[in-house]
């Protein structure tokens, strides 16, 4: 099953502090925070990242299994960022084909990736960024989508993942070209993103996820289904706590109308 515990919480403030000085003096990322769409709601001020101590982005050491790319090489895998190498795009920003090994870094396995940039006038910015550093950086689970690294370069933040070759259930299930799933496939693709939501909920100190949707689980080879964007990801309640504040969060049409409502 892999470890799907989170590290102590002291270990996640000091990740967690050693990126925020960069968002600091950064602000241009409050600003298109500020005009995030309405497909997503807001948070800033009632619910800050967790953990919430910040300071320096230059080396987020504690995460040994995941990688700290410069913007030379993200830009040399993707041959510059070049059109004909872009998967998608999201409120994060565009996603491209990439493939590192050691051409690009002595001792780098050969691998295919997909590299996720910031659009810094997007919907998103460094809290989603920092926060998909944060949880992808210490969970591990063969349905949740691996963190391979990260840059964070100036003005620039931009994640490296594991490139999952069939894309999202979004497109299998809602593209008119796309051949219908069997039910079989489709049964155990839903068992496989359940399996990443209780990795989650049973984690150390539990994940709330708060953005399950058909476009967030992508799909691999073999159509093991892996949850991914873990942008709006809060940390649960734990010890004597029955639950979190926070204001509501995730896609309008798919979070639960009850927390919608009521928060």
């Amino acid at each position: 099953m892999g470890n799907c515990g989170t590290r102590e919480e002291n270990a996640v403030v000091a990740a967690h502090a050693q990126v925020q000085q960069v968002h600091l003096l950064q602000q241009s990322d409050k600003n298109a925070l500020a005009d995030r769409k309405h497909t997503r709601t807001s948070s800033d001020v009632s619910d800050p990242p967790t953990p919430r101590k910040i300071e320096d982005a230059k080396n987020i050491s504690i995460y040994n299994n995941v990688i700290a790319f410069t913007l030379f090489e993200l830009e040399t895998i993707t041959k510059s960022f070049r059109a004909d190498y872009v998967l998608g795009e999201g409120g994060f920003g565009t996603v491209y084909k990439g493939y590192i090994d050691e051409n690009v870094r002595v001792g780098l396995k050969s691998l295919p990736v997909a590299v996720k940039v910031l659009n810094k006038d997007g919907h998103q910015g460094h809290r989603e960024w920092l926060t998909e550093v944060n949880f992808l950086g210490q969970l591990k689970h063969p349905n949740l989508v691996k963190l391979i690294g990260y840059c964070c370069e100036d003005d620039h933040r931009l994640l490296v993942y594991e490139f999952m070759f069939r894309g999202s259930l979004e497109n299998h299930l809602f593209r008119k070209t796309a051949t219908p799933l069997p039910w079989a496939t489709r049964m155990s693709i839903a068992l496989g993103a359940a399996k990443g939501l209780a990795c989650l909920h049973n984690a150390e100190r539990p994940v709330i996820y708060r953005d399950f949707k058909t476009s967030n689980i992508l799909l691999d080879s073999d159509y093991t289904a892996k949850l991914s964007d873990f942008g709006l990801a809060k940390a649960g309640p734990e010890g004597d706590e029955t639950h979190v504040s926070t204001r509501v969060m995730g896609t309008y049409g798919y979070a639960a109308p009850e927390y919608v409502m009521t928060g």
